[in-house]
C-alpha cells in the first residue's frame, strides 16, 4: 500500500498529531551535551544504543583533552576503547571515531563539513548520523530516525514503514519541511516518556484520538 493511500484509510491527522507534540514537548532539544559540530558528532556515534546521560557522563571526560579531530587522533584504538567502553559497542564505536576524525582532517581541513551529503561520506557516519548533525549542528532541515522516532512515527500513522530509510521518506512528505528538526525531538521526547516500547501509556497519552496504534487495537 502507498503512503498516501495509508494516511487516507487510516485518516492520519498529521497536523493534529504535530499541535499536540508541540504542545506536550515545547522545551524539547537535543539531549547530547556539545560544543562544536565536531563533539556533536562524536557523541551521536557514542549514542548508538546506549543512552544520552551516560555518553554524556562518557563525553565530559572524554572532550576535556579529545575535542578536535586531532586530538581525537592522538589516541590508538585500544585507548579510545577504554575511555568509552561504557557506552557499548566501544570497538566499533572508536573504529568509527578515529575514522571520521580522519576524514575531516584529511577531506575538509579539520572542520567538520555542513552538509548532508558531505557528512555521509565520512567513514563510519550513517544517514541518522548525519541528518542530526545537520539539522543540530547547522541548522538545516533533516529528520533523523531513531528507534524512537520510527516506533512512535509508525504507531501514530505518520509512516507505515518497515525500516528506518522508509519512515524518513514518508516523514519528510508528512510533516512540513520547517518543522522536521523540531518534529525529531517532539517524536523522542514522546517515545521515551509516553509511547514506550514494551508498555506504552496509551490510557494516558492525548495523541489516543489520532492514533492508529490505538486505533487498530480496538479492532
Amino acid at each position: 500500500m502507498c503512503y498516501n493511500a495509508y494516511v487516507m484509510q487510516n485518516q492520519t491527522d498529521a497536523g493534529g498529531i504535530l499541535r499536540e507534540l508541540e504542545k506536550l514537548y515545547p522545551e524539547a532539544k537535543p539531549a547530547l551535551h556539545y560544543r562544536t559540530p565536531y563533539e556533536l558528532l562524536v557523541a551521536v556515534i557514542l549514542s548508538a544504543q546506549c543512552t544520552d546521560e551516560r555518553v554524556n557522563k562518557v563525553t565530559a571526560e572524554l572532550f576535556k583533552d579529545y575535542d578536535t579531530p586531532q586530538k581525537m587522533l592522538s589516541l590508538s584504538q585500544e585507548a579510545l576503547e577504554q575511555k568509552i567502553y561504557s557506552c557499548g559497542f566501544y570497538r566499533m564505536k572508536a573504529k568509527h571515531i578515529l575514522s571520521a576524525s580522519a576524514d575531516i582532517l584529511q577531506k575538509y581541513g579539520g572542520k567538520v563539513p555542513a552538509s548532508q551529503e558531505e557528512l555521509r561520506t565520512l567513514a563510519g557516519v550513517g544517514r541518522k548520523t548525519a541528518n542530526v548533525v545537520y539539522a543540530v549542528a547547522f541548522g538545516g532541515d533533516a529528520i533523523a530516525v531513531d528507534t524512537h522516532v520510527f516506533r512512535v512515527s509508525n504507531r501514530l500513522g505518520l509512516a507505515h514503514a518497515p525500516t528506518p530509510e522508509k519512515t524518513e521518506e514518508q516523514l519528510t512528505e508528512a510533516i512540513p519541511r520547517e518543522l522536521w528538526s523540531k518534529a525529531h525531538h517532539w517524536l523522542i521526547y514522546h517515545g521515551r516518556r509516553v509511547c514506550h516500547s514494551q508498555r506504552p501509556d496509551c490510557a494516558g497519552c492525548t495523541l489516543r484520538p489520532f492514533c492508529a496504534f490505538v486505533r487498530t487495537e480496538k479492532k
